[in-house]
């Protein structure tokens, strides 16, 4: 995409959604395998958490980068009066979620990190999500069907939960689905030019 400069990406996530994202926003991309163990310090204000574990991804997968490449890593998470709801672990965390998220407005928060060998930009983005009531036997539909274990909150704005209990968002949809691709974009185009930073 001659807009990107010829810079090739490489995205550090095994997340379907993000593969999608940019795919339909057309930018090449390569994947990157990275592992990390989420540790989120203690006193670290919710709202910090998403770019934290973006920046820590991208730590643990620099390594790997050819040269000339830049590497993109992002990570989101739900926050309800300042709870953190990230991927559930079982059933009964993802029931507990969708009930907490019941009829309420919640945010969603997606921190990423460009980085190559020299420099580095990170950001994150906000979008207030609101939800309809959910009744019991919708939430156990709901993960009978669709399994939300790898999704924060344990929901996807893009299937069943998105499309019949979502009223409204304020912000990026595709925040929600994982990339604020937008703004991805606009980092990537003038990430040649940027000196040595964290945003």
């Amino acid at each position: 995409m001659e807009f990107l400069g010829g810079q090739k990406i490489y995205l550090a996530s095994k997340s379907p959604r993000r593969h999608e994202i940019l795919r339909l926003a057309g930018i090449p991309f390569e994947v990157l395998d990275s592992e990390i163990e989420e540790t989120i310090p203690s006193e670290m204000p919710v709202f910090d958490i998403a770019r934290h574990l973006a920046e820590m991804k991208a730590a643990a997968a620099i390594d790997k980068l050819p040269e000339g490449g830049v590497l993109l890593t992002a990570d989101s998470v739900v926050i309800l009066k300042e709870k953190v709801f990230g991927k559930p672990r079982d059933r009964k965390e993802a029931y507990s979620m969708l009930a907490h998220l019941s009829g309420k407005i919640h945010q969603v928060i997606t921190g990423v990190c460009l980085c190559n060998r020299d420099k580095s930009v990170s950001f994150d983005s906000t979008t207030e999500v609101f939800f309809r009531p959910l009744e019991n036997a919708e939430i156990n539909y709901y993960i009978d069907n669709y399994m939300p274990y790898d999704k924060a909150g344990a929901y996807g704005i893009q299937d069943w939960m998105g499309m019949t209990k979502i009223s409204r968002i304020e912000g990026s949809f595709y925040n929600v689905m994982g990339l604020p691709v937008d703004l991805v974009f606009e980092a990537l185009r003038g990430f040649q030019s940027k000196e040595k930073r964290v945003v």
